[in-house]
């Protein structure tokens, strides 16, 4: 007899999607082999959990199951009585009807492309019927990853939803939203069919200091009045580690400086010098500057005056 998917994902017969898609997780996560080493009864449960799943999550193989046009594992039924079941919605017949003496006669393929040429196709010169054709068979993932491993890239194992762990290799410089594709880690298929492939969508953790513009990397750096205007070596990080720059004497706020090479994947980072006042001006600087200010005629806004 047959296996039932419903009842094998213990779900009803008129379960929608997402109830379906629900059962199977919840069920693949406590069968999975990975989590029960060694027990030929959850593996077997396991196969039977992912040829339902594989059944019920595809509408076209759903429907076929529902009419009783493939079995549990996918493949073609048919009665080797008259095919009745193929009329059309105004009673008319759409196929030949045909009997038992059709199939001990004549050409088997022929006959069998007519009544289930939507289901399935046949393979070389045998004609052999090759069985459902298992089209749903890749894995859909979403992980979130540091931006530091997208930015020079790493190698990571990761454990699914369903409880499936993956070896990933991220490549350096991977943005935003892009996918990974494993090839091969998808779901088996209950035939000679390959296994499907995994597709892993990246998502990017944000940086508390470093941004990106493609690969080039921007850093804000914040400089004292000091250093604005006396000009000093200072250390400033990039994504391979601090290096030092010089900021020029007399460094506007908003001044930004290109340092070659230190970007993702040989692009470069971009540091923009943000000058910041000290907490508290003490009565020796206050002074340094209205004695300054009294000496010299600097006016910034000169421009503005003819507005």
């Amino acid at each position: 007899m047959s296996k039932d998917p419903y009842e094998i994902l213990g779900v009803e017969k008129s379960a929608d999607e997402k109830t379906i898609k629900s059962a199977y997780r919840k069920l693949a996560k406590k069968y999975h082999p990975d989590l029960n080493p060694g027990n030929k009864e959850a593996a077997e449960k396991f196969r039977d959990i992912s040829a339902a799943n594989d059944i019920l999550s595809d509408p076209a193989k759903r429907t076929a199951f529902d009419q009783g046009e493939i079995d549990f594992e996918g493949k073609p039924t048919y009665r080797q009585q008259n095919y009745n079941d193929f009329a059309d919605n105004t009673g008319g017949q759409r196929y030949h009807q045909y009997s038992h003496h059709d199939f001990n006669g004549g050409n088997n393929e022929d006959i069998f492309r007519n009544i289930f040429g939507g289901f399935g196709g046949f393979g070389g010169r045998s004609g052999g019927f090759s069985g459902f054709e298992d089209t749903n068979r890749d894995a859909h993932y979403s992980i979130e990853i540091d931006f530091m491993d997208a930015a020079l890239g790493n190698k990571k194992m990761i454990t699914m939803p369903d409880g499936k762990t993956l070896n990933i290799t991220i490549p350096a410089g991977i943005n935003d939203g892009q996918q990974l594709k494993l090839k091969g880690q998808g779901q088996k298929s209950q035939g000679k069919e390959p296994a499907g492939d995994a597709y892993v969508e990246v998502k990017l953790k944000p940086h508390r200091f470093f941004t990106r513009n493609n690969n080039d990397i921007n850093l804000d750096v914040p400089i004292s009045i000091d250093e604005a205007i006396l000009g000093k070596k200072i250390k400033v990080p990039t994504i391979h580690g601090p290096v030092e720059v010089s900021i020029p004497k007399g460094a506007a706020n908003g001044m930004k400086l290109r340092l070659k090479g230190k970007g993702i994947k040989g692009a470069d980072e971009y540091i923009k010098l943000k000058i910041e006042m000290p907490d508290n001006i003490d009565s020796e600087l206050e002074d340094a500057i209205r004695k300054w200010a009294e000496k010299h005629s600097y006016h910034p806004r000169k421009y503005m005056e003819a507005i």
